[in-house]
């Protein structure tokens, strides 16, 4: 099973035009890439470039912006994972976006390929879980330790099965702990394929698992539009992905 075609993260990263095939949605306050596993949304330990470092260069050369360019971080995807991130363009969004993340008005969907089939074709999922820094890892923990560590809720549901017995679940993320999916679908019994922190079996060619942020939606900051992003899937072993439900939000607000 392979995902699209697409190109690895380019060679020459502080080349800022090679960014451009990889945005989903641009305005004047956000605009929101299709990220390919391997890259790093926010500068880490690794000293890598970064793609918030990206679009600020992306940007400035694009628009031919004198001084400094503002690329503000609104979230983050875990390196061998793809698919949506956003990042505003204004002090002003970043700020918003930051509101409607922290009140949970911000709704993400996600793919994610097991080979191991959930025990319901859908479900919620509850559970605490302990970030352990050290090990750069989450773990489920007891009644006991639930002072200790964050609550996580996801909702998943099973959309396909392939010739070959993978399944595809859509997960809608209600929380956003550390390594949340990868945590709680393992804890399920259902690592994700590829993760061998979290009990896959073997690694992905590539370096990725097999999890993709498939859809962002939200009020936007300033027009009061609802925004829905899409990254395709990148798996066409299944077919069709049917659209993701709209969520509960109004397409408009005062």
């Amino acid at each position: 099973m392979s995902r699209r075609p697409s190109k690895q993260p380019p060679l020459n990263p502080n080349d800022p035009m090679d960014i451009a095939d990889q945005i989903l949605y641009e305005d004047n306050h956000l605009i929101a890439l299709n990220k390919l596993p391997g890259q790093i949304v926010q500068a880490d330990k690794t000293g890598d470039t970064c793609l918030a470092d990206m679009v600020k260069a992306f940007l400035k050369r694009r628009d031919s912006k004198p001084g400094n360019v503002f690329c503000g971080v609104i979230h983050r995807l875990d390196r061998p994972v793809s698919g949506v991130v956003i990042f505003a363009k204004t002090g002003k969004a970043l700020s918003r976006m930051n509101e409607l993340v922290k009140s949970r008005d911000f709704h993400k969907s996600y793919l994610a390929v097991v080979k191991t089939p959930p025990p319901q074709p859908q479900g919620h999922l509850e559970d605490y879980l302990l970030r352990n820094e050290k090990q750069n890892k989450s773990f489920v923990v007891s009644d006991s330790r639930k002072g200790e560590a964050k609550l996580a809720v996801l909702d998943y549901r099973l959309l396909s099965t392939s010739s070959g017995g993978w399944h595809l679940l859509e997960i809608d993320l209600h929380t956003g702990r550390h390594h949340q999916i990868r945590c709680q679908l393992a804890h399920m019994g259902c690592p994700i394929k590829g993760d061998l922190k979290y009990g896959a079996p073997r690694s992905n060619p590539d370096g990725s698992i097999s999890l993709h942020s498939y859809c962002v939606s939200f009020i936007h900051p300033v027009r009061h539009e609802l925004v829905r992003i899409v990254a395709p899937s990148p798996w066409t072993i299944f077919g069709p992905i049917p659209s993701p439900d709209i969520p509960s939000i109004p397409e408009s607000v005062n």
